[in-house]
Parts: structure tokens; sequence; C-alpha cells
């Protein structure tokens, strides 16, 4: 819950206009503050939108918990206590958090291999996985390391969201066909399934219930998607199945009668020799969950014409998942799906989640064998919807036509996480994204600059092969910061368009307006190439230096011993400069002089 806008906070006609943060207890605890200002009239619509948000809660969370290895129960005990937690600390009005589909492989790929079948040590794995991911999204928060999900750049994100669905709807095929399977990655899940498949093991029971729920589900998705389907499909096909006692006559799986009461509070006790796997995918997860929940609050933040902290977010989002440990649950995220159902439905605060978790405690006490009827296939439908709007293919396509090098890393994501497992994967692909990184700042674009007839400024002379040098000046831009990886490349590109200049050189001005930085490295280089210069006679000068970067040469001394007469705030006036030095005429160089650069209209002006 948030506060409502005061006059002094309203944003509504300028949504960009950040709000000023609460102070005291209110920073951290929103929910002090939106129970202080909650009006009346919000009431009705909250409680409205808390039942139409209870009718996706239940089947979602149960078909979520299942996708992650666990019994469906665990996905109601995942969704109460964390919903709770969220009104409490989270910053966004209306976002909803839960289980999620972009975690359930990972939740899957970490502990169903550490447990060995052993059901009891599953779900405390679980636990102690949601607990870790807490504890890490609250230190980064505290931190204020919200920066940390910009290494999720888009392509690896659609990568990764390309390899889940595949990787949970192979997942997931067996409960629509009927039968059980297993593998340790998406190759041997899909050989167990197809020898299922030709085993004869296939229900057509099942199939039929599974396939007419994703249809359902599907269709008003696509026709009506203010109706919520997935409430249809899943009563409907409790309903079918009680009635006609398919679970006995046709052997149709079911969830079966729910254990009755709520989780209880419990430490996850895991193996020690458990952690460092758990840890790593606690990791993979506080990335992904906080990645899609920071996307995901900012843009309603920005509908509803507010803003949100996002070190406040990963807080919010480390508290839901500690209490999701504690109780019985796995880690959390926010949802995609179910924030604009409530959003739909007219929720105003997060007591809308409060009241959507108070009615799966209610169904829990006193209706647990409600949904004893409830065929798997139809979670395994619900499931398969959710993954299907994950996909992502339009993306891929265009990435390929306008960026090759993104395509290529959405594509080593996605083969990462469908092939070596999803952590991998993940890992892998941040592994790719700091290097492709690294490697631009290498190996930054350069050039030598020249005028162009008819075009203001100067321009790369690879580009405008027309353009005309002056005689004796190399203009070289250097688009990136001066550290220690390419301090050495730069001092030989400059030496090299010295060596390649048409005329003998006796300046060389760097546009320094894209270096952002320089190193002790890049100032030691920079100091050696002008011993360099100053030995073959050539004045080494800048233009356009950023004072923050001058700053730092004042520190290192090097401003000084290059001479402040060596810097120009811009390149007219370095050039201006360098004409009225070496006493040259425009028409030395330049027959034609169109428009002329801002700063000088004729050599000479100051």
């Amino acid at each position: 819950m948030l506060p409502s806008d005061t006059p002094a906070q309203r944003t509504d006609a300028n949504p960009f206009v950040r709000v000023a943060q609460p102070r005291g207890p209110g920073r951290w605890i929103p929910g002090i503050a939106a129970v202080r200002t909650y009006q009346r009239p919000w009431l009705v619509k909250d409680l409205t939108a808390g039942l139409v948000l209870t009718a996706i809660l239940v089947p979602v969370g149960m078909g979520y918990a299942e996708a992650a290895g666990l019994p469906a129960i665990y996905g109601l005990y995942a969704t109460i206590f964390p919903l709770i937690a969220y009104a409490i600390f989270g910053p966004s009005r209306i976002l909803v958090l839960g289980p999620d589909s972009s975690l359930a492989a990972i939740i899957a790929a970490t502990i169903v291999p550490l447990a060995a079948g052993d059901s009891d040590l599953l779900v405390a794995l679980a636990g102690m996985l949601a607990l870790l991911t807490g504890i890490l999204c609250i230190l980064a928060g505290l931190a204020r390391f919200g920066f940390i999900t910009d290494l999720l750049s888009k392509p690896i994100r659609l990568g990764y969201l390309n390899g889940i669905a595949l990787t949970v709807i192979v997942g997931q095929l067996p409960k629509i066909l009927g039968f059980s399977s297993s593998g340790e990655n998406l190759i041997r899940e899909t050989i167990s399934l197809v020898q299922g498949v030709m085993d004869g093991m296939t229900n057509w029971v099942t199939v039929a219930i599974g396939v007419s729920c994703l249809a359902i589900v599907l269709i008003f998705k696509r026709r009506w998607p203010r109706i919520p389907g997935v409430l249809i499909a899943v009563v409907g096909a409790t309903v079918v199945v009680g009635a006609l006692n398919l679970a006995s006559a046709a052997g149709v799986s079911v969830v079966g009668p729910l254990p009755q009461g709520l989780p209880s509070f419990q430490v996850p006790l895991a193996p020690l020799s458990d952690l460092p796997a758990l840890l790593a995918g606690a990791v993979a997860i506080t990335l992904v969950a906080f990645a899609d929940t920071s996307v995901l609050s900012r843009t309603f933040a920005l509908r509803g014409g507010y803003t949100v902290d996002q070190n406040q977010e990963i807080i919010a989002l480390g508290a839901a998942n500690v209490a999701a440990g504690f109780f019985q649950g796995f880690s959390i995220s926010s949802s995609s799906s179910r924030t604009p159902v409530a959003e739909q439905a007219g929720a105003k605060t997060q007591l809308t989640g409060v009241v959507g978790a108070l009615c799966i405690a209610l169904l829990l006490l006193f209706a647990p064998t409600l949904l004893q009827n409830l065929p798997n296939a139809a979670l395994g439908a619900v499931v398969i919807a959710a993954c299907l709007s994950l996909v992502d293919i339009e993306t891929v396509v265009r990435l390929y036509h306008v960026r090759r090098g993104e395509f290529a890393l959405s594509i080593v994501c996605f083969l990462g996480v469908a092939l070596l497992g999803v952590i991998q994967g993940i890992f892998l692909a941040v592994a790719l994204a700091l290097l492709g990184f690294v490697w631009r700042a290498w190996r930054p674009y350069d050039a030598v600059l020249g005028r162009v007839d008819g075009l203001k400024g100067y321009h790369d002379v690879t580009r405008y092969p027309e353009a005309k040098r002056i005689p004796g000046l190399v203009l070289f831009r250097w688009d990136a910061p001066l550290f220690f990886a390419n301090a050495e490349i730069f001092g030989e590109h400059v030496r090299q368009a010295v060596a390649n200049a048409p005329t003998r050189t006796r300046w060389v001005v760097v546009t320094a307006e894209p270096v952002t930085d320089i190193d002790t490295t890049a100032a030691d280089a920079l100091s050696a190439l002008d011993d360099d210069l100053q030995k073959a006679g050539i004045e080494l000068c800048f233009a356009e230096m950023k004072d923050p970067v001058k700053d730092r040469l004042k520190v290192y001394g090097l401003f000084t011993k290059l001479g402040s007469e060596h810097f120009f705030p811009t390149i007219g006036r370095a050039v201006d400069s360098y004409i009225s030095t070496h006493q040259l005429e425009w028409e030395d160089w330049e027959e034609t002089p169109v428009q002329e650069p801002e700063g000088h209209d004729k050599p000479g002006t100051p």
C-alpha cells in the first residue's frame, strides 16, 4: 500500500516528477503511511479486486508449485504470507507477488536433484532457497544495489524467458498427457516424454481435459481478456471430474484434499553440503526476480502517476521471500499476469493482495476439500498458457535484423537455459554480456575527423571520404573512457593516425567529449604519448573534455604537464587556435567554406 497523493505530491500532470520519499518509519515500511492516508472510497474497490484476484491466485499458485517440483499446496503457502509481507514493505500500490513461471524452472533445477526423492528434504530445500533469496535481496536493497539488474539486458532476458518457457512447457506436457516423466535437462525430459507416448501411457480422458482447459484459457485471454478464463477452466474441470468421478473411472490424476489449516512457522533446515548449490540458485533467482519486479513496478507506477524507490522494491521482494521461506513456501517474484488482473478489477492499494491472502487462508481453514477434484491436467494447462505468454519470437527476429550481436547473445542464453540448465544458462548469458561490454570498452570505435561541405561540425573521414583535413592537424576522436585495458591501444591508434596523415603533423587534437574517465594507468600512457609526440615536434591537445575528467588530470599532475593552453572548450576553438598559431588561411585547406562550425565563422574568431 502507498499513501494517496497529497496536493504537494500529486504527479498527475507530470508523472515524471519525482515524489519526495517519506521520512521516518514510513520510508522503510510504506504500509504504515498507507494505513494513515487510506481513503474510504477505496475500500469497496480493494475488497472486490481482492475477491477477483483470489480466483486467479489459487489455481496459478498451485500450478507453479507443481512446475517447481513441489506439491500443489505449497503454492498456496507461498502466496499467503508473501502478499502480506509485500503489503507492509512494498512501495508499489498494486503490484502482486507470488509463485511465478519464470522462477519455477530455476527452483526445480536447484532443489530436485539435491532432494533425491526425499519429499521432506525437498520442502526444506525450497524454504531455504527462498530464505537465501530474501536475504540477498534485502542486503542488495540496503546497499542500494538496485542497479545490478542492469546486467540482465533485454536480449538476455528474452533468451532466458524463451528458454524457461520451453523448459517448463516440456515439463508440464506429461500432466496433459496423463503420465509422469523425468529428466535432468530438456533433452532428457523430451526423450522421456516421447518414450512415454510410444509406450502407450497416454490417458486420452486426461488429454481431453487438459487440451480443453488450455483452449479455454487462451481463447478467453485473446477474445475476452477481462473475463478470468483461468477460473472458468479450473472450476469447469473440477466440476466435470467430480460429477463423473473421473478420478476413479478414468484414472484422471487430481490434486486431492488439501491439508487443513495454515502453514506453521518453521526454520528450513538443509544440509550444509547443499548450501553452495542453493546459494547459486538464490543468486540467479534474485537477479531474475528483481529484474522482472523492477520493470513491472515502474510500468504500473508510471501508469498510476507515482514513482517507486527501486532499492525499497528489492527490500520488499526480499521480505516477501523471507516470509515464504519461514512459512513453508518457495521463492516468489512479481506477476505480470496477476497484477493486470488486480488493476482491471479496480485495485487501489495493497489491501487487494491482503484480501486475496485472507481468502486463501479461509479456504485452507474451512474448505480444504473444495479443490480435491481439481485435475492436475488443468493446472498443467494453466502453467503452459502462462509460459506461452513468455515466448517472444517476434523480438528475436527483430534483433536478428537490427543487431546481430544481441541476437546471438539471446540465442546463447536460450540454448544455455534449454540445454545446460536454467542456472548455468543465465550465468553464462550474464558472463557473455559482461565480456561483450568489456570488449567494446577495450576496443572502442575511434575516428579521424574532417570537414564536409554543407555539414556542420567535423565528421569521420572513413564515413565521409570527401571530408577535407586541415594540413598539419589531426583531429582524433576516442569513443570510450580511457582505462588500463585500452590505454596502450589509444596511444597506438593516435600514433597510427599521425603516421597516416596526408601532411606532416604539427598538432594532435583529441576530441575528448566521449571520454568520461581517465584512470592512473591511462594517465601514465597519455604522459608517455605526449613525450613521444613532443620529440617529433607535435603538440598534444584536447577539446571538449569534461570538467570532472580535467579534475582527474589535475590530481594526477598531468594537466599542468600538458599545459592549460592545450585544452579547448570546443573543437572549433581548437581549430581556430591551430590556424591562428600557424598563420594559415581557410583557403589553404578548404575551397568552399560552407556553414562553419559553431563558435567561429572566420579564422581567428574568438
